[in-house]
């Protein structure tokens, strides 16, 4: 007998089936019109084919063009047809992956002639072509043995590795879009025509395989698309703009760092940028102390014994830096690592000495400089590197000063991002990954507590935004995460706030509480701006390098017109520097229009200018950065007002 399933539809209404119906029945038993725009449906959160049957009773929401989960499926769809298009344009090329990836896709291809952004329309235009061909999806399973046959038979021995990589009890996947076909978990839409024309590609590059500077360095091709020509649109507009503040064309104009190959992934700092920097860094301390936070600083190398005890050389040990003496006859032959984050090193240090509940909270913070391996394709400027600077710090309390110490913690980030121009704040909420030590008592009692403080945050201020991250939480504790939307609208996932059960348990951390007894402390794990180096990207695009007066790492230039005039900006300067900023003298015999255009270029925020005329009267001509204008100021009372305007934000508040 044929069992029946009911199946719920967004609407709240329930309809009943018998259990292997597909997406498709469904959309003909629900209307004609919804028939023909249906490209996949949702079942219990999970997007299929519409051509997969339906074993169980669920919620269903059937997919069209029109619905958000749909752009993954444009996406995906447009990183097969673009394997298509190259291998009918270039057959000799082979073809390695394709993922969807945020705001687009790529597939990486194996050639012999590295790809070049002038073939980028020559292979555009056959997508289009493939898309109006309109095939229609198929989805087969092949047993291993079939697959591995098939692709080596074709020569694509990056598609044999990935096969080898799948469990034997797993189904290889195989899908055909007309006569072409290529290794995909899936799901697709019906067929090509549904992926539309609102595509463009928009890079190439080059990528190692698996992201091993090891293994062979592959072409890759990147691109975007859409479900409508106006979102294409406004993303490429986006682009255009976002290449002009890219914070890497910005970092050479304004000669703040450099990246080259010897040092993959680390920066160069020069001197003003490790200015900027440190001003970054200067603040950051200001908030701190006022928050009642010590400054402590761990070790960059230790015995891979403690990472060990952490759990993260189980669940971390990919990313992590191994040392090991460069002597064959040393007689330490442990392993070591770079530390990839501050928290056991933290967790040694509270260990140090008895601790009183009357300690608590301890609010412990390093500037630490901290290493984590990134493929080598994933490397991105600032934004994305392999050594930097974290601005960690670790609350050791009980459970009682938890809530309090979150919502501390919020009031801090929240207050931080403002001071640079950041109010539109989404708070998320991750959960419980698959993956993760500790009990489920303990994992319930920290998720209870954090969605009892995202709803003070979320009541307490309108502004922000929550939302909540099933899975997404650390291998030891749910955590907060803070994303800011800058100046263009794009959006940066930067703080966290992760409360942590397991690791004080680990490391035997305890304190003495009221009745004399050994307690276990509760450990929160806490970033601000997260990667040092990453937020000062993040600020130099928000900015496009405009940066405020008492972050600028040259807040004021003196420019002389005539010779006559280089006493006069001198004086300046010194009086200048005397309140505390940082000013230079350009005293060059070089034309006056000459000096502004090379400072601005340079991003300095105010240029002054000064000839004989000035001289004789006390006052200074006055550039702003980003105008053309200049304003004639009385000497005094423009250092005034720049002294006003340099000072950081957090002292303004305290005067």
């Amino acid at each position: 007998m044929s069992q029946i399933i009911y199946i719920s539809f967004p609407d709240g209404s329930v309809r009943h089936y018998t259990a292997g119906i597909t997406g498709t029945d469904i959309t003909q038993s629900l209307s004609k019109t919804l028939e023909k725009q249906a490209i996949a449906y949702s079942f219990e959160g999970a997007i299929y084919d519409l051509s997969a049957p339906i074993q169980k009773s669920g919620s269903i929401q059937i997919i069209t063009r029109q619905t958000p989960q749909a752009l993954t499926l444009i996406r995906h769809g447009c990183a097969h047809v673009l394997a298509e298009a190259v291998q009918e344009l270039f057959p000799e090329t082979l073809v390695t992956i394709g993922p969807v990836i945020e705001n687009g896709f790529y597939y990486d291809f194996s050639r012999q002639k590295a790809f070049t952004p002038n073939e980028l329309p020559v292979i555009e235009k056959k997508m289009h072509e493939i898309i109006h061909r309109n095939k229609f999806y198929k989805k087969e399973i092949w047993s291993h043995e079939k697959a591995k046959k098939i692709f080596s038979e074709k020569g694509e021995s990056y598609k044999v590795q990935l096969i080898e990589a799948i469990p034997e009890d797993q189904d290889i996947n195989i899908y055909f879009q007309g006569d072409w076909f290529d290794l995909c978990r899936g799901p697709h839409m019906v067929s090509t025509e549904q992926i539309g024309t609102a595509f463009k590609l928009t890079k190439v590059a080059g990528a190692y395989w698996k992201g091993d500077p090891k293994h062979p360095m592959l072409s890759r091709i990147y691109g975007t698309a859409f479900a409508n020509n106006h979102d294409l649109n406004a993303y490429i507009s986006l682009l255009e703009t976002s290449e002009k503040r890219d914070h890497r064309r910005l970092g050479r104009e304004m000669n703040l760092f450099h990246f080259q190959e010897q040092g993959p992934g680390v920066v160069f700092w020069h001197q003003k940028g490790w200015k900027l920097f440190q001003n970054l860094i200067n603040y950051m301390r200001r908030r701190l102390d006022a928050d009642a936070y010590i400054e402590v600083n761990a070790p960059q190398i230790l015995d891979q014994s403690i990472w060990k005890t952490s759990g993260h050389w189980n669940w971390y040990k990919e990313n992590m830096f191994q040392v090991t003496p460069a002597s064959q006859n040393a007689d330490d032959k442990r392993i070591y690592t770079l530390k990839p984050m501050s928290c056991p090193g933290h967790l040694e240090i509270f260990k140090q000495g008895l601790k009183s509940y009357r300690d608590l909270p301890i609010r412990m913070a390093e500037f630490g400089a901290v290493h984590r391996y990134e493929p080598s394709g994933s490397l991105h400027g600032l934004m994305r590197v392999r050594g930097f600077t974290q601005d960690d710090a670790h609350i050791f309390c009980t459970e009682n000063q938890l809530a309090e110490e979150c919502l501390r913690i919020n009031q801090l980030i929240l207050s931080t991002y403002a001071d640079f121009g950041f109010h539109e704040i989404t708070v998320k909420l991750s959960t419980r990954p698959q993956k993760r030590v500790g009990s489920d008592t303990l994992w319930d009692k920290a998720e209870q507590l954090m969605k009892e403080v995202l709803h003070i945050i979320k009541t307490s201020n309108n502004k922000i935004r929550t939302d909540i991250l099933p899975g997404e939480g650390a291998f030891y504790g749910p955590k907060f995460e803070y994303t800011l939307k800058d100046a263009l609208g794009r959006e940066w996932q930067c703080g966290t706030t992760q409360i942590d059960f397991n690791l004080p348990e680990r490391f035997g951390a305890f304190y003495i509480d009221q009745k004399s007894e050994k307690r276990k402390p509760v450990m929160i794990h806490r970033a601000i701006c997260g990667s040092m180096e990453r937020f000062l990207g993040i600020l130099i695009e928000h900015f496009n390098g405009h940066m405020p007066l008492w972050l600028a790492p040259i807040q004021v230039v003196v420019a002389s017109i005539t010779s006559d005039a280089q006493k006069y900006a001198e004086e300046i300067t010194s009086k200048l520097q005397a309140i505390g900023l940082v000013t230079q003298a350009d005293l060059r015999n070089e034309k006056i229009n000459y000096k502004i255009r090379e400072h601005s270029l340079q991003k300095v925020p105010v240029i002054l200018i000064c000839g004989q005329r000035e001289k004789e009267k006390g006052t200074v001509n006055v550039r702003r950065l980003g105008t053309k204008n200049q304003v004639e100021l009385f000497l005094d009372a423009l250092i005034l007002e720049l002294k006003k305007e340099a000072t950081p934000p957090d002292l303004k508040q305290i005067k």
